[in-house]
């Protein structure tokens, strides 16, 4: 293990490595000459020297710290990589023959988080500068080239393989930000060869309808702005269960219903087969074809020879839909009483134009407007309920702003769950002015903010006719077909039938939805609209109605 120097001093005791070199052996003798105890090795010699102290143990750790000589220079090794840790205060002093130089931190990564201030300065003492073209990390003269800042360090254990570095495979938009080609998608303003993902870096990912607006009531969850994408209404074609007969000739048919009515009896069953083939727009004109034709009213002849319930009906198909909800409407409102469900079923349901066509006949024909009539025969809340809808001043677009429908169910539930009382105030102006498609919108929010729907909230806020009343609207608006299934179903409950009701649903949406009433029927009850009708009625009045019903699902 070397030679000790017996004649030094205890605490200064050398051992020397079993092969010095010569220059080093000079060195040796210079300095151990005098004798003294108090003599410093040169520093050249101390590489090869281990002094050994040993007196404490404090000294022993110094022993073993100085112990380790630097490793002598390996051909081809690793070059000096970037992105290492930085500088550390209070470093080994530079080594000859050991590794390489290392440059600063990680290089900066675009996107990345900007330099911080108040970092640790650089300290003298730490790594020295890289070494020159040649050796490690200087140059590409053997073993591994040098690394380009800003990439990968050189992968492999191949020390001194000539040919550069090994090739690395890049997978896209899976690396690191900042490196080329390597990009992962979403941190910022890393260029990426992929769209940014919304949520990730750049731009953060809008909620639809959910912006930062302050909420009208501190104890609700405020919504914001943003027009829900409006999904353009799917066009199913015609769904009612009456089409116009090819080739009609009004003066050949009304032929048909004189000869039916002409003599001894009525022939019934030819008159079915020409009123149930027919659309409104081909029966309407067979009442002035017959006056030409004959002279004669031929409202007044099927009065007299029909009867009971197949004549109100036959009466509803002669007649044009605005004339024959005009009629509806006054006979609901006339004499003692008032079926509110009738008011509410064609006043909710009804488009802009057909309600102004509406009270254009009404006065027309009864000398006074409908919204007078309505006044004189209804009271409160409900009143004014029904005044609203007979404007006919509706909201008809199709579009969706999703942040009003937020803030309407805010106030829907301010108006209502979350007040002591009612203001129906409220409920009326967003039931009566909103569009239909806007309605639907806020019932959901609305079922979503507060864990009820609004007809739970409507039961448990209102009573009377203006429950029932603001139930149907919101029923009609919600699932038009599925609301005249339901009043088609109550019409027909228990004891009894109402006729009048199912007279007026049968005619009026016969041409327009029927064959999707039928759907919402079954789905619901369980039990064909046509096989209902089929219980329920009798003779030819069932037979014109599964006319208008047009089949059995």
């Amino acid at each position: 293990m070397g030679v000790l120097l017996s004649f030094l001093p205890v605490h200064h005791r050398v051992r020397f490595s079993p092969v010095p070199r010569p220059n080093q052996a000079a060195s040796l003798q210079r300095w151990a000459g005098p004798l003294t105890g108090k003599c410093v090795p040169p520093i050249g010699v101390r590489r090869f020297i281990s002094v050994g102290f040993r007196t404490s143990g404090r000294e022993q750790k110094q022993t073993k710290t100085m112990s380790y000589p630097g490793y002598p220079p390996q051909a081809g090794t690793y070059p000096p990589q970037p992105g290492f840790y930085p500088s550390q205060p209070a470093g080994y002093p530079p080594q000859p023959g050991v590794y390489p130089p290392q440059t600063g931190g990680y290089p900066p990564q675009p996107g990345a988080y900007p330099p911080q201030s108040g970092g640790y300065p650089p300290q003298a003492g730490a790594y020295p500068t890289p070494l020159p073209t040649g050796s490690w990390g200087g140059g590409p003269s053997g073993g591994y080239p040098s690394t380009a800042p800003g990439s990968y360090p050189n992968p492999g254990y191949n020390v001194g393989v000539q040919g550069g570095t090994m090739p690395q495979q890049q997978y896209p938009a899976m690396g690191y930000p900042g490196q080329p080609g390597q990009t992962m998608p979403g941190y910022p303003q890393a260029p990426s060869p992929n769209p940014p993902m919304p949520g990730f870096g750049g731009a953060p990912a809008p909620m639809p309808g959910y912006p930062n607006a302050p909420s009208p009531n501190p104890s609700m969850p405020a919504y914001g702005g943003g027009a829900m994408p409006v999904v353009p209404p799917v066009d199913r074609g015609f769904r009612g269960t009456i089409k116009d007969f090819p080739g009609a000739d009004p003066l050949k048919d009304v032929e048909v219903l004189r000869k039916a009515m002409k003599g001894f009896g009525t022939d019934e069953q030819a008159i079915i087969d020409l009123l149930g083939s027919r659309s409104n727009k081909q029966r309407v004109p067979l009442l002035r074809a017959y006056k030409t034709s004959y002279g004669k009213d031929l409202i007044k002849d099927l009065h007299s020879e029909l009867s009971g319930d197949f004549r109100k009906l036959v009466m509803a198909m002669l007649k044009s839909p605005a004339e024959f909800d005009t009629s509806e409407l006054h006979n609901a409102m006339k004499g003692a009483g008032t079926d509110e469900a009738c008011l509410i079923e064609i006043l909710s349901s009804r488009s802009n134009a057909e309600i102004r066509e509406i009270n254009r006949i009404y006065k027309e024909t009864y000398k006074k407007s409908l919204e007078d009539a309505i006044k004189n025969d209804t009271s409160g809340h409900f009143r004014r309920l029904l005044i609203s809808l007979a404007q006919g001043n509706r909201d008809e677009r199709e579009n969706v702003d999703v942040s009003l429908a937020q803030q309407d169910a805010q106030m829907l539930y301010a108006a209502g769950e979350n007040k002591l009382g009612t203001d129906e105030s409220k409920f009326n102006a967003i039931l009566c002015a909103r569009s239909k498609p806007h309605l639907r919108t806020v019932f959901y929010e609305y079922q979503k903010m507060c864990g009820r729907d609004i007809e739970s909230s409507i039961s448990r806020e209102m009573s009377g006719d203006l429950e029932s009343g603001m139930l149907a609207v919101v029923k009609c608006i919600k699932n038009t077909p599925g609301y005249f299934a339901w009043r088609l179903q109550k019409s027909m409950k228990g004891l009894g039938t109402k006729d009048t009701t199912l007279i007026r649903i049968m005619v009026s949406r016969s041409e327009m939805d029927m064959l999707d009433i039928r759907q919402e029927y079954v789905k619901n009850y369980g039990k064909s609209l046509y096989m209902h009708i089929h219980a329920d009625t009798s003779g030819d009045y069932r037979k014109l109605l599964i006319k208008l019903c047009g089949g059995n699902d």
